[in-house]
C-alpha cells in the first residue's frame, strides 16, 4: 500500500458497522482483496462495531464462507459505538481509512465524519441520501480541509455509475457535450427484488424532510450553472421511454445531486462546460404505473405524520409490497439480479458553435454490473477505500469533501 501504516495507525482499512447487513458483505470483499494482495502491497484491516461477540461471529461466518480460516485469527477487533464519542476517537485513531457501513447515515453517519476528521482517518460510505451529503459537506469542508482529511460519499451503485458513466460518455464525445439522460433498468429472477429495511427507512426519512433539503442548498449561495447549447426540456412524472422501451419516472437517488456537484466542480475549478444530467428508472408496464402510482400517493401521506412513519418502518414488507424487508434479499435473489445504466448523450459535434442551433450529435454508452444494492455497491465502496490508500498524491488537494469517485471532490 502506497499508505503506510504504523505502530499508531496500524490498519489501512477499518470496516465500521461490520455486523450489519451491508458490512457482512463489505467484511468479505475486504478479506478477498486482502488476499489478492493488491499492486500497492498487504492490505491490513480490522472490524468494528458495538459487540466484540457479534464481531466475532461476523468472522467466523466469512471465514467459513470464503474458506480463509485464518480470518478467525488474524483480523482485528475494534469495539466502537457510534454514540459513544470516545470510542469512534479510539478507532479512527488506529486506520488509515474508514468504510462506513452503519446506516441510516441522516441519524448515524455524523459522528463518523467528525470522528475520522479530528483524527485524521479518511472516510467513505455508500450514503444514497442527499440530506447528509449535502449538508456533511456544507458543515465540514473546511474541518477536513485544514486536517488534510478526505470524506467521500456516495461510493456504491450510488452514485459512482452515474457520476463516471457521465465523465466517460463526455470523453468519447466527439464533440461539446451538452445534455445527458440516464435510464436505469434492474432486472431480477423468479424470486424477485428485495432491499434491506435500513434502504428503506432512509427512503421514509428522505421523503419526510425533503423540505430541508431545498433550505440547505439555499444555504451554498451557488450560482446557477450556465446551460450550454439548447436547454433540455424536462419530461412528464411517468412518460413511456422508446430508449428502453418501458415506462419509466425520475430516479429519486442521490444520482441527480452528485453528478450536479460534480459538473459544478469541474466549471468552477477546471473550467469544463456543464453537462445537463437528467436521471429515470424503468418501472415496466402500464399496470405497474397503476401501482406505483396508487402506492406512492400512499406512501407520501403515511410519511408526513409520525404515526405513519412508525408504521412504515415497523411493518417495511408489509408496506413496501415486499420489496423491502428486515431480513434484506437472499443469496438467490442478489445472484438472479442484474442492472444496466444507459446513457443518451447529445451535444455539437467538433467545429460546432453550442451557441447556433440544435444539437448535431448524440452518443450511448452503457454500465452493466451485478446485483446493485449489495453486490456492485460493496466492490465499488470497497475499490475507492484502495485507490485512496494507493493514488492519494493525484488527488486534487484543493477540495477533500467529496461524492462518489475520490478523484472528483464537490465543492
Amino acid at each position: 500500500m502506497a499508505a503506510a501504516v504504523t505502530s499508531r495507525r496500524p490498519y489501512h482499512i477499518i470496516v465500521f458497522g461490520a455486523t450489519g447487513f451491508t458490512g457482512r458483505f463489505v467484511v468479505d470483499e475486504v478479506a478477498r482483496c486482502a488476499a489478492e494482495k493488491p499492486a500497492g502491497g498487504p492490505v491490513k484491516w480490522a472490524v468494528a462495531g458495538r459487540s466484540r461477540r457479534r464481531l466475532e461471529e461476523t468472522l467466523e461466518q466469512a471465514a467459513e464462507r470464503l474458506s480463509m480460516p485464518e480470518l478467525r485469527t488474524d483480523t482485528e477487533i475494534i469495539v466502537a459505538d457510534v454514540s459513544i464519542e470516545e470510542s469512534l476517537a479510539v478507532m479512527c485513531q488506529q486506520g488509515v481509512v474508514v468504510l462506513n457501513c452503519v446506516g441510516p447515515y441522516r441519524f448515524y453517519g455524523e459522528p463518523v465524519v467528525k470522528a475520522c476528521i479530528e483524527n485524521g482517518a479518511h472516510y467513505v460510505d455508500i450514503s444514497g441520501e442527499p440530506q447528509f451529503l449535502e449538508r456533511m459537506q456544507l458543515e465540514y469542508h473546511t474541518k477536513a480541509s485544514d486536517k488534510g482529511v478526505y470524506v467521500i460519499g456516495s461510493c456504491g451503485f450510488d452514485s459512482i455509475p452515474a457520476d463516471l458513466g457521465i465523465l466517460y460518455t463526455r470523453r468519447h464525445f466527439k464533440g461539446t457535450l451538452t445534455a445527458v439522460e440516464s435510464f436505469l433498468n434492474i432486472s431480477s429472477g423468479p424470486e424477485g427484488l428485495c432491499g434491506h429495511d435500513a434502504t428503506w427507512q432512509s427512503a421514509v426519512y428522505g421523503f419526510a424532510d425533503s423540505g430541508s433539503l431545498r433550505q440547505l442548498r439555499r444555504k451554498f449561495g451557488h450560482k446557477p450553472l450556465p446551460v450550454v447549447g439548447a436547454k433540455v426540456q424536462k419530461r412528464g412524472f411517468v412518460f413511456f421511454s422508446k430508449e428502453i422501451e418501458q415506462y419509466v419516472i425520475p430516479f429519486i437517488g442521490s444520482d441527480p445531486s452528485v453528478v450536479k456537484r460534480t459538473q459544478r466542480f469541474l466549471y468552477e475549478e477546471e473550467q469544463q462546460l456543464p453537462v445537463q444530467y437528467s436521471a429515470y428508472v424503468g418501472v415496466g408496464g402500464l399496470i405497474s404505473v397503476v401501482k406505483l402510482f396508487c402506492g406512492g400517493l400512499f406512501f407520501w401521506f403515511m410519511v408526513k405524520f409520525g404515526l405513519g412513519r412508525k408504521l412504515l418502518t415497523t411493518f417495511p414488507s408489509f408496506f413496501s409490497f415486499g420489496m423491502f424487508s428486515k431480513a434484506g434479499p437472499t443469496i438467490k435473489q442478489i445472484e438472479d439480479t442484474c442492472f444496466s445504466l444507459t446513457f443518451f448523450g447529445e451535444g455539437y459535434s467538433e467545429d460546432t458553435d453550442p451557441s447556433q442551433g440544435r444539437p448535431n450529435a448524440k452518443i450511448c454508452t452503457q454500465v452493466i454490473g451485478a446485483e446493485p444494492g449489495y453486490v456492485a455497491t460493496v466492490s465499488t465502496m470497497v475499490q475507492s477505500a484502495v485507490t485512496l490508500l494507493n493514488e492519494l498524491h493525484s488527488l486534487p488537494r484543493r477540495s477533500v469533501v467529496c461524492d462518489s469517485s475520490p478523484q472528483l471532490p464537490l465543492l
